[in-house]
């Protein structure tokens, strides 16, 4: 990922209902979620939902898909993880201590997500 596309997504996410959206979308996983069932979980109308996840897929941070009469949408995890090593890749600089909160928290997540599925 370059800047250009970083200042992209951090203006698309610098808007709470959009950050909103794309954390809801995370957790629902590579399914994704109606747009509807998204603007329900979020608090927003349907219109609503639809202009902010409109700014959120012209940033490359989330996808759609048509099933059925509903239009599914999905984060864009490549995106999302360059997103991630764009900010983090010089963040230690030798120090992985600087780090390691950062990575160790990712990892607990996935790791309870993980846990959570197997339940």
């Amino acid at each position: 990922m370059d800047e250009p596309q970083a200042l992209a997504a951090f203006i698309a996410l610098g808007q709470e209902h959009r950050l909103r959206a794309l954390r809801a979308l995370v957790k629902a996983g590579p399914e994704g979620m109606a747009s509807g069932v998204l603007a329900h979980a979020i608090g927003v109308s349907a219109s609503t939902i639809s202009f902010h996840l409109k700014e959120l897929q012209q940033a490359g941070l989330i996808q759609s898909r048509r099933a059925g009469r509903s239009i599914v949408y999905s984060v864009a995890y490549p995106v999302l993880s360059g997103l991630i090593e764009f900010i983090m890749t010089d963040c230690c600089q030798g120090r992985p201590e600087v780090c390691a909160p950062a990575l160790a928290a990712l990892s607990a997540s996935c790791t309870e997500a993980n846990e959570l599925d197997h339940a």
